[in-house]
């Protein structure tokens, strides 16, 4: 009996391995995490992520290249997706066939063996109870070993039973991945003649086209909002964080200014992640202390209202003087004419692409916002335009390629509502909403450079992304 016993050892070992292999291996294979079959000829729910990009032109009755660029997010760099995921699906659906295949062909001619070897134990039982009943026939000793033997097999004849039922599982999901690689080759050739490489190189193609059009981007209009994206939680309820957009791409420091009043001290990081931890590169002691929360940073130096005063200063961090400051003629100051929130932001200065500019209030224009364009060294006018917008109802402001967006308040509820072209010098309303998390702004500038919006919500940091309509500058335009 010794051999058949190790015979049989070696097939249980393969149920074992196969038991494990099916429960384990095989539904991970077969699931992909994100799919799920069915024993029809229907495959449902295959649903990686979407990593589809479509960019769009087109030309304006004047001949010029319209564009809508949108950045896709970070995670979708995988190019392709859906038929990445296909094509990784069927190699392991072909490889998974070729085991299945193997194995069963295997677990077949052990199958075999172990239907010849039941037969054998069911007519040893039976020879067994024959002996049993005329035991005077036999010496007592011999049926004894025998019998031991016999009680040694019997524990193995439920494992063989649940051998045979697992043997045929393995044919039934041997008949499912036949149908699965069918219906998958069938979505193959539903999706196109292209291959992987093929539509992976179209996309490397039009991203190519994409930078090319990008380097051609003139001013944009504002389209939509998104975010926010909360950075830190510090200090009080007003106060202003900003970076500058002249900045080169490596120097990403950061300024943060507490409170609308009564303080004089800038903080400096040397980028938002020692901001986020609080480690300071170095304090600046202004000369005076500011009115509002309405600074600007640009091109290294600090421009803001001097506090009881319209009188606009220019500090240079670099050296830590004023290198100018000039009275921003008739203009409002010290609660006269704030933003809805009060915080003696009577006086209002930003940059953009084009510049450095004053957004403000004044008798002469019935209280109604003027927008100024400065010069940034000597902070002289070079032109104004007034609006028909009253600055105490606006919630915030913020210039976007030469064009004011005023928000219709600092609370819940606030959208973009109001914008002013200084290039046509024509206004129209809108209708941007942007979620206000934290239902208090009172600070909301752009920044040129990282294409967002810099907010203090509430004693939050945070920043919006906004998206832009471009038109693409052709030769052809003077």
């Amino acid at each position: 009996m010794t051999p058949p016993l190790l015979k049989l050892g070696a097939v249980l070992s393969t149920m074992a391995m196969v038991s494990n292999w099916m429960s384990q291996t095989l539904p991970s294979l077969v699931g992909l995490n994100t799919t799920r079959i069915t024993t029809s000829d229907t495959l449902t729910q295959i649903s990686p992520k979407e990593g589809w990009q479509v960019y769009s032109s087109a030309q304006d009755p004047d001949g010029r290249c319209i564009c809508t660029v949108v950045a896709p997010e970070q995670n979708l760099c995988s190019r392709d997706a859906k038929s990445r995921q296909l094509r990784q699906l069927l190699e392991k659906v072909q490889n998974m066939s070729q085991s299945i295949e193997v194995l069963n062909l295997r677990t077949q001619r052990d199958f075999q063996y172990v239907l010849k070897m039941e037969t054998q134990m069911k007519g040893l039982k039976a020879k067994f109870r024959q002996i049993e009943d005329d035991r005077k026939t036999l010496m007592t000793k011999h049926f004894q070993e025998l019998k031991e033997k016999m009680d040694e097999l019997l524990p193995l004849i439920p494992v063989l039973e649940q051998y045979k039922t697992d043997a045929k599982l393995i044919t039934q999901f041997k008949e499912e991945i036949r149908n699965l690689s069918a219906v998958l080759t069938g979505i193959q050739e539903e999706i196109g003649a292209y291959d992987y490489e093929e539509l992976h190189q179209r996309v490397v193609n039009l991203e190519t086209r994409l930078r090319d059009c990008m380097k051609k981007l003139t001013c944009g209009k504002l389209m939509k909002i998104t975010g926010p994206i909360t950075v830190k939680i510090s200090g009080t309820r007003f106060g202003a964080w900003m970076t500058d957009p002249l900045a080169s791409e490596k120097n990403n420091r950061v300024w943060y200014m507490d409170s609308y009043t009564n303080n004089k001290i800038v903080r400096e990081y040397k980028s938002i992640a020692d901001f986020v931890s609080g480690a300071e590169s170095r304090t600046y002691n202004l000369p005076f202390k500011w009115a509002g929360t309405n600074h600007v940073v640009y091109n290294g130096s600090l421009y803001f209202n001097k506090y009881q005063s319209n009188i606009i200063i220019k500090y240079s961090f670099d050296t830590g003087r004023v290198l100018a400051q000039r009275s921003l003629e008739y203009a409002g100051f010290h609660n006269v004419y704030p933003y809805t929130w009060g915080g003696f932001s009577d006086i209002d200065l930003m940059a953009d692409e084009i510049g450095l500019w004053a957004v403000y209030a004044t008798n002469q224009n019935a209280g109604n916002i003027v927008i100024s364009q400065l010069n940034q060294d000597t902070l002289e006018v070079l032109k104004s335009w007034s609006t028909g917008y009253p600055k105490r109802s606006a919630g915030e402001s913020f210039m976007i390629c030469g064009t004011l967006y005023v928000t219709n308040s600092h609370l819940t509820g606030a959208k973009v509502y109001y914008s002013y072209s200084t290039k046509t010098s024509t206004y129209e309303y809108t209708d941007i909403p942007f979620h206000n998390q934290y239902f208090h702004i009172s600070m909301l500038d752009y920044n040129a450079r990282d294409r967002a919006l810099y907010a203090w919500n509430n004693g939050h940091q945070v920043l919006f992304n906004v998206t832009l309509f471009h038109i693409i500058k052709t030769e052809d335009d003077t």
